[in-house]
């Protein structure tokens, strides 16, 4: 890297500026991706993604297809409930 110089005050203020304002748009990037990263992880996105793939893979998937709905709407509010009494350590 190399070294600057400046002729003045104002041209150190102003770098400092840039920096600190470049410092917050990569916070605000790491923690919106953080953010989406979470969304991603919810019991109900990870079981539909699972059950995608394996019902792609299965050729004639009627009977997969027609319970997928039904698994989801038992199996994801048990899931939720589970997770938060987890979490609050019952």
């Amino acid at each position: 890297m190399e070294t600057k110089k400046y002729s003045s005050y104002a041209q150190i203020e102003r770098e400092l500026e840039i920096l600190k304002i470049e410092k917050e748009i990569s916070y605000q990037k790491l923690v919106y991706g953080v953010k989406k990263t979470k969304e991603s992880f919810t019991p109900q996105n990870i079981v539909s993604d699972l059950i995608g793939t394996y019902s792609s893979a299965i050729p004639y998937g009627t009977i997969v297809s027609t319970a997928i709905p039904f698994l989801l709407n038992k199996a994801v509010p048990f899931v939720k409930n589970w997770l938060s009494k987890r979490k609050r350590g019952n």
